[in-house]
């Protein structure tokens, strides 16, 4: 049984992680359809100030701390190796740490990075626009998906 402050660490695993599902989840479902439906131009200036706007200490406590929750509990689980839920916490830590913090660093900063370095109504920017939308959201999907499994699996430990 997960207990004292042990629970609590898991629980905040559980909330970060869920938290960060909730939102990619929110942006792959209706703000990436809406900035895709905007002409090249608009959607470009658009997703760059959002971009922006993004590394701010709201979100990025949030995405961040879940990361470093889900570093805490991995490393917690291999010292403590609780008689219950050592895969699943394991899993959860995996999960959070390669498919939602890992991706967003190698796949998703990289292509908001280049998209920044364009000028929104010049030719290559229209071209890269919709590639830039396909891409992104294909691997904004892997990130709300690993964190809502994140979070599940750290539940499955808790029970």
């Amino acid at each position: 049984m997960i207990d004292g402050p042990y629970f609590v660490l898991v629980v905040a695993g559980v909330l970060g992680s869920g938290g960060m599902a909730g939102g990619f989840c929110a942006f792959s479902a209706f703000v990436m359809r809406g900035l895709a439906a905007l002409p090249p131009a608009q959607g470009v200036a658009a997703m760059n100030a959002i971009n922006v706007a993004a590394v701010r200490p709201a979100f990025m406590t949030v995405f961040g701390g879940a990361a470093v929750l889900s570093a805490m509990i991995a490393v917690v689980t291999f010292v403590v190796w609780p008689a219950d839920g050592t895969v699943e916490l394991l899993l959860g830590s995996a999960l959070y740490l390669f498919g939602a913090f890992g991706l967003t660093v190698v796949a998703n900063v990289p292509r908001n990075d280049r998209l920044a370095r364009l000028t929104p109504g010049a030719p290559e920017a229209a071209v890269y626009w919709p590639v830039y939308v396909r891409e992104w959201t294909f691997c904004n999907h892997v990130r709300a998906g690993a964190s809502a499994a994140a979070a599940l699996v750290y539940v499955l430990a808790l029970t």
